[in-house]
């Protein structure tokens, strides 16, 4: 399938309807300072958003500058962020500027922001609020113009409802919200995708272009990829590297995969019906999960009716 630029859009890449409202939604949000809250399960791409988000604005180009607030402890965080002058604390032998310096009159994307203590938060508010902040062991505060945009794979809402996340700072965050579809939702673009890798790794490896059987793709289009994108990517460069100087990659290389997502060889059960019957069984039990137990949602993806679904339910003892 020919991956054409109107299938990509600021290193996002897909034409399922799902992503063809995510391009849209970004074009309009991309004009606009205000914050972006990004959110979608792991593996998704919420970075690739926040660029195209940036390098698609007026911001383009100024810097865009991304932290994971979770690699850091509090102390660390707030000098990350907002900088330390010399002294500040042991260790700090010099004056050191803060992302929200660096990213002055450009964007800051900061990830997986409900790992963010609530301590922090108070800091990250009062930017929000005033433009300003103090370096560590500073005294005077100092300004910035900067775009705000964070993500997260955690449910937000209900932190707030149990105390975890404040409220104040939840709806300074959740001006524009941005949802990234999961890959499951999306499997008209895993064509597409594959492609994609298949061209990157040959480009970075400087060897041949691989191609794969039409039985890999069958395989990889009936997976539910509860690691997203990222999980997808995995697996090709796994078939890749099994594939050695061969130039197609076939299905001897695909390794069976059980709900809970550990690699399952149905070859152990014997015989053809008993190993069909366990394929079967682990494809609803994994479509129950992802689907979350909607059972007419899960036949309509399958291709049969309710009915028959509940009865393999039933016989399977899900």
């Amino acid at each position: 399938m020919e991956l054409t630029e109107r299938h990509r859009f600021g290193g996002m890449i897909g034409k399922s309807p799902p992503m063809l409202r995510l391009f849209s939604l970004v074009r309009k949000v991309a004009g606009t300072d205000s914050t972006v809250l990004v959110t979608g399960e792991n593996g998704t791409g919420k970075e690739l958003v926040a660029r195209a988000l940036h390098f698609s604005s007026n911001r383009r180009d100024a810097d865009f500058v991304a932290q994971n607030v979770s690699a850091f402890n509090d102390n660390l965080l707030e000098s990350e962020l907002f900088g330390h002058i010399e002294g500040a604390f042991t260790g700090a032998v010099r004056d050191k500027k803060g992302l929200f310096k660096v990213a002055d009159g450009g964007t800051l994307f900061l990830d997986e922001i409900g790992d963010m203590s609530t301590g922090m938060q108070v800091k990250l508010l009062r930017v929000l609020q005033k433009g300003e902040f103090t370096p560590v062991g500073g005294l005077d505060s100092e300004r910035v113009d900067v775009r705000i945009i964070v993500a997260t794979n955690r449910d937000l809402e209900s932190m707030v409802r149990k105390g975890s996340f404040r409220e104040d700072l939840y709806y300074r965050l959740n001006v524009l919200r941005v949802v990234v579809p999961p890959l499951r939702d999306r499997k008209e673009d895993i064509p597409l995708l594959v492609e994609h890798f298949l061209d990157l790794h040959a480009d970075r490896g400087g060897g041949p272009r691989k191609r794969l059987s039409p039985g890999v793709m069958a395989s990889l289009l009936s997976r539910s990829w509860q690691g997203n994108v990222r999980e997808l990517e995995n697996e090709i460069e796994r078939l890749l590297v099994l594939a050695g100087e061969d130039e197609e990659i076939g299905v001897d290389l695909l390794e069976p995969v059980a709900p809970d997502g550990a690699p399952r060889s149905y070859r152990e059960t014997g015989d053809l019906a008993s190993a069909v019957a366990a394929l079967e069984r682990d494809m609803i039990a994994e479509g129950l999960a992802a689907c979350g137990g909607n059972k007419t949602k899960l036949a309509m993806r399958l291709g049969i009716s309710r009915t028959t679904l509940l009865k393999k339910i039933k016989a399977y003892g899900l």
